[in-house]
């Protein structure tokens, strides 16, 4: 008998021969039967890592139950089933009328009136599933959306990372910062001396109070900061003033809100004027103007292109931007927060411009919004006009297969969120 090498066998050398152990003998096997033998062996290898929990194994094996599970989606999509709403024989349900409470209001959104059904239920396996978003949980899953610890991403998508991080900080203000060492930080922010009967915020905005280190009274900011993009600009002392926050900024001297001091602000009208008039006059430092005080909808102004340049240059106004998108929510304004999320969506996505801010809009402005069905309209809306799709990292996977498919059956409808109203 003779030794076999790799090459030899590699250039067909032995092709009516036995292989056994690197040694042949002669007319026995064919290499259609050692091909056989190794499959058989690569199998058993696979079979015994996947029992044993190997780790490649363990995300194969996660990876073939999501494959199962889309393409059960998908048999069950295109034959117009739905789980847990019938069997094939039964006619397919329909979904509510738009404007009816089950549909969650508005004016009659495409295919999302039946967001909380089984056919968007999404759950840890799911590719591009985050743990620390709660806009695709269910009533029944609500109570266990806030994790504390971070799962394992198998993703090495940097988008999703950058969105995962985001989530996080995302889902802490929806939930109304739940109780940890962030809390206790933000309890300890203000100046010593200060009583617990103390409301820096809203002493401010009803003008008996100065803002620090700045020394200036409210009607101060509206009245001779409206117009000076310089000072707006450049000044980085103001905005925790103008928008406070429960969580602390970069201004040691700003004070964070409390919850007796929400529910003062709150109730009193002539502090949300004020705030209302703050706003404003960050919206026209951005090139946007509020055309309707009672929806939130806005518009470009006349010297758009001016200000959309300066806001994609200097790209810390995002972080105001998205400090000023959780203040509304907080301070009694979370409807102006929809209308606005959906101009820069559209901005961005549509009209293509801003594209230095187009993160930001899609991993923050959106999260910004409490509002949970309006939240998932403006990720739909995203996913419209996003491009390209493989790249969307903002929803599971297996939602953005059924809005492909809906899509391929209506290409030449066009999707448009509305609004409505459900928290967190």
């Amino acid at each position: 008998m003779n030794r076999v090498t790799h090459g030899q066998v590699a250039h067909g050398q032995f092709t009516h021969r036995q292989i056994t152990h690197g040694q042949i003998t002669h007319g026995q096997i064919t290499l259609g039967q050692v091909a056989l033998a190794m499959l058989r062996w690569i199998w058993s290898s696979l079979l015994w890592m996947w029992r044993s929990g190997h780790s490649f194994l363990r995300f194969l094996r996660g990876y073939v139950t999501r494959c199962l599970s889309r393409v059960r989606g998908l048999v069950h999509s295109a034959l117009g089933w739905r789980d847990g709403c019938g069997t094939p024989g039964d006619p397919e349900v329909e979904d509510p009328q738009p404007g009816s409470p089950e549909s969650g209001g508005g004016g009659g959104g495409r295919h999302d009136a039946d967001w909380d059904s089984e056919e968007y239920r999404v759950d840890a396996t799911d590719e591009l599933y985050c743990d620390y978003d709660s806009t695709w949980d269910t009533e029944d899953s609500q109570q266990d959306t806030f994790r504390k610890t971070r799962r394992p991403t198998e993703s090495n998508n940097y988008k999703f990372s950058r969105f995962e991080g985001a989530a996080r900080d995302m889902q802490n203000y929806r939930h109304n910062y739940p109780p940890g060492p962030a809390r206790q930080e933000r309890n300890l922010s203000w100046s010593p001396g200060s009583s617990s009967n103390d409301k820096p915020n809203l002493e401010f905005y009803l003008g008996e109070r100065r803002s620090l280190p700045d020394g200036l009274y409210i009607n101060d900011f509206h009245n001779n900061w409206k117009g000076d993009y310089q000072k707006l600009e450049h000044v980085h002392t103001f905005i925790q003033w103008l928008f406070p926050l429960q969580e602390p900024g970069m201004n040691s001297r700003a004070s964070t809100l409390t919850q007796e001091e929400i529910k003062a602000f709150c109730d009193s009208s002539a502090a949300k004027e004020n705030l209302l008039k703050s706003y404003k006059l960050m919206l026209d430092f951005y090139g946007i103007v509020l055309c309707d005080e009672n929806t939130g909808d806005v518009e470009k102004a006349l010297n758009w292109r001016e200000r959309f340049d300066n806001l994609d240059r200097n790209t810390h106004n995002c972080l105001r931007i998205t400090r000023i998108l959780k203040c509304l929510g907080t301070l009694g304004f979370p409807h102006y927060q929809y209308p606005l999320v959906r101009f820069f969506l559209k901005e961005t996505l549509i009209e293509e411009q801003l594209p230095r801010v187009k993160d930001s809009v899609l991993n923050y402005f959106v999260f910004a919004v409490l509002d949970k069905r309006q939240r998932r309209r403006l990720i739909r809306f995203a996913y419209s006009h996003y491009e390209p799709k493989d790249e969307f990292v903002w929803c599971p996977k297996k939602i953005q297969m059924i809005w492909s498919m809906q899509d391929a059956k209506s290409p030449h409808l066009e999707f448009e969120p509305e609004v409505n109203a459900e928290h967190k």
